[in-house]
């Protein structure tokens, strides 16, 4: 037992120094390089485009990507753990489409224009929490908890949204077009520090309440029977784990928009490196779901500079390809293990 701690915690502090060595290369690459040697100077000397390239566009843009990344792995563990099921990621209960949803109205409507542009993640925010009101009310339904019933209900709703999507889509404007794409294929160029700051504290404070529960989450895996009788409260644990998940998503998802596949490939990741005992795994999806989006965005402004490429692009091809290998490594482990 002593041995497995150890591991934990020499994994967890290679993943924060992966960490900090990727936030390192985010903020010194770009279309204006920065060196890392200047770092301290410009900071220093607080003045300068480099200063303001270091202290305003990038700094900003790696907490972001640590805060989404994390979030978003985070909540992928979660719903995997209480649904008991390897394909479960943060999008597959509709949370993501009800968002779409809510900022394609806005921008359809014109709202963003009249009102803001501070608008579209408050929609945003709004279409996911009514995804997340229909799926919960839905699976609570008569006090009990039926995660086949919920999951199969966020299916349902996925494909709904997916389909008004395509409807108000079909009779927007080009210009609205356009705007509604660029907002689905995800981005991290946010420059409101409020919100920003609110995904960070939101992603952090998911992260110590999911951990409250990772001796659940480990019982679960068990199935919810063998669970209560280990003394588990499997309907209180799966809605609460349930409303943190969705709520990490829904705050996600309104701010950068849909970026895929890290809350799906990371959990994976993880658990072939170190297992699958949540009391390492949800600290340890955090830490690489913010190294993983945190590289993914160096790739997405520097493969192509001076332009940038949609970070949810990035995410679903180097997403694919992880998974893809990750599951051959599973693969075989299973077969030695025959």
């Amino acid at each position: 037992m002593r041995q497995k701690y150890i591991k934990w915690l020499v994994f967890t502090l290679v993943l924060m120094l992966l960490m900090a060595l990727a936030a390192l290369l985010s903020i010194t690459m770009g279309e204006a390089n920065i060196s890392v040697r200047d770092i301290f100077p410009l900071l220093k000397k607080k003045e300068g485009m480099e200063y303001f390239i270091l202290t305003e566009l990038r700094t900003p843009r790696v907490v972001l990507a640590f805060a989404v990344g994390g979030a978003l792995s985070l909540a992928g563990v979660i719903l995997q753990g209480i649904f008991r099921n390897p394909l479960v990621e943060p999008y597959t209960l509709g949370i993501s489409g009800g968002a779409a949803v809510g900022v394609a109205l806005v921008i359809v409507a014109g709202l963003h224009i009249t009102m803001g542009s501070a608008l579209l993640p408050v929609a945003g925010f709004g279409g996911a929490l009514l995804a997340l009101t229909l799926v919960g009310v839905l699976g609570f339904l008569r006090g009990g908890v039926d995660i086949n019933k919920m999951l199969l209900i966020g299916v349902m709703i996925s494909f709904v949204a997916s389909s008004t999507m395509m409807l108000l889509m079909s009779i927007t404007t080009t210009d609205n077009l356009r705007g509604i794409l660029f907002w689905m294929m995800g981005s991290l160029d946010e420059s409101n520090g409020y919100l920003i700051k609110t995904v960070l504290y939101a992603s952090l404070a998911g992260l110590f309440i999911s951990y409250l529960f990772a001796r659940p989450l480990n019982a679960l895996l068990l199935g919810e029977v063998k669970a209560s009788h280990l003394g588990i409260n499997s309907k209180t644990t799966i809605r609460i784990l349930f409303v943190v998940a969705s709520l990490l998503t829904g705050i996600c998802v309104s701010v950068t928009g849909v970026i895929g596949f890290v809350g799906l490939v990371i959990p994976h990741f993880i658990r072939l490196l170190a297992g699958s005992d949540y009391r390492f795994l949800l600290i340890g999806s955090f830490l690489g779901g913010g190294i993983f989006l945190t590289l993914c965005d160096v790739v997405a402004r520097t493969i192509i500079s001076p332009n940038e490429l949609p970070i949810g692009v990035i995410t679903g091809i180097a997403g694919g390809v992880l998974f893809i290998i990750v599951l051959n490594q599973v693969r075989k482990r299973e077969l030695h293990g025959l």
